[in-house]
């Protein structure tokens, strides 16, 4: 089947290419959504749409570039702050793709990426969402993202496989991974349509795991695909060292183990945060004098005790 060729979907003619809706999030960042932009001037397949949900910015994202000058362009104004999930799932339902391309704005995309993301699609029905390999902008010998190591169901830990790692090649198999990166994932509609889209609760950080699994569960494959490629300006909107950083990944690290444990498997993991992961945080941030974060940490882990529901929404 060449490239560009459909992928056999209802509602269109066959040998006509699927519709692949770029679904991306801006957030006071006008400069690096443009970078973005210019970036998607170099894809080679034939069919697509652009999504930019601009999320409560200031100053808004229409009055600082051009709309006209990118094609299938669409900008979606959000007068609220509906962060990672709630933008997505604004752009995700304006969206009109048979496939949709949820990436971030601070990336820079290869030209053949969509061609390589649709090809595990027609080889298997189950594949639900594919992955590129992800590579550091500053640094692109550097690897993010090959794919997901499992959840430590005791622990709540989940690696990216190949992190800060050189590539050198080690990760050039393609191939059935445990979570896709809300980096960089192509999502088939039929799975959206089934499985619901991300949880609104998380927000920030996490929510592409539970989405995830949550895909999992309905019976899809997650895949990375290691032919495609881009380029990732690593927390550009939140930053490194953000205490809402800390708050939102100790808040939903929480979060996703009350979604998706055993009970038994739920209490080994709240005797081990408790005993080991809250007392060496809290001490941490304290003897280093970062008391916003050592707020934020306190303030994510009692939030669970306050939000009983775990509720897919």
């Amino acid at each position: 089947m060449a490239k560009g060729e459909r992928v056999a979907e209802e509602g269109r003619p066959a040998g006509s290419p699927a519709l692949i809706s770029l679904v991306t999030i801006n957030y006071n960042q006008a400069e690096i959504t443009r970078q973005f932009l210019e970036s998607t001037r170099s894809l080679t397949y034939p069919n697509v749409e652009i999504i930019i949900v601009d999320n409560a910015s200031q100053p808004v994202l229409s009055t600082c570039l051009d709309a006209s000058q990118y094609p299938n362009l669409r900008i979606i104004r959000s007068e609220r702050n509906l962060g990672f999930t709630g933008g997505n799932n604004l752009g995700i339902e304006a969206a009109n793709g048979d496939f949709l391309f949820i990436v971030n704005n601070d990336t820079e995309l290869t030209p053949t990426l969509l061609d390589e993301l649709l090809e595990p699609f027609r080889i298997d029905p189950r594949i639900g969402v594919t992955c590129p390999k992800i590579k550091f902008y500053d640094t692109p010998d550097v690897l993010q993202y090959a794919g997901y190591n499992s959840m430590n169901m005791y622990t709540g830990t989940a690696t990216p496989v190949g992190l800060n790692q050189p590539d050198s090649g080690q990760y050039d198999t393609s191939g059935v991974t445990n979570f896709a990166h809300g980096c960089a994932m192509m999502v088939r509609r039929e799975v959206i349509e089934r499985v619901g889209r991300f949880a609104e609760r998380f927000f920030l950080y996490y929510e592409e795991l539970d989405w995830s699994q949550r895909i999992k569960d309905a019976g899809y494959l997650i895949y990375y695909q290691s032919s495609a490629y881009i380029l990732h300006k690593e927390s550009v909107s939140v930053g490194p060292q953000n205490p809402m950083k800390t708050y939102y990944l100790t808040r939903n690290r929480i979060l996703y183990m009350r979604r998706h444990c055993s009970p038994a498997q739920r209490l080994i993991f709240y005797l081990f945060f408790a005993g080991c992961v809250f007392p060496k945080h809290m001490a941490t941030y304290l003897l280093r004098g970062k008391l916003e974060h050592a707020r934020a940490f306190a303030k994510g882990v009692f939030w669970n005790f306050t939000s009983t529901s775990v509720s897919t929404v």
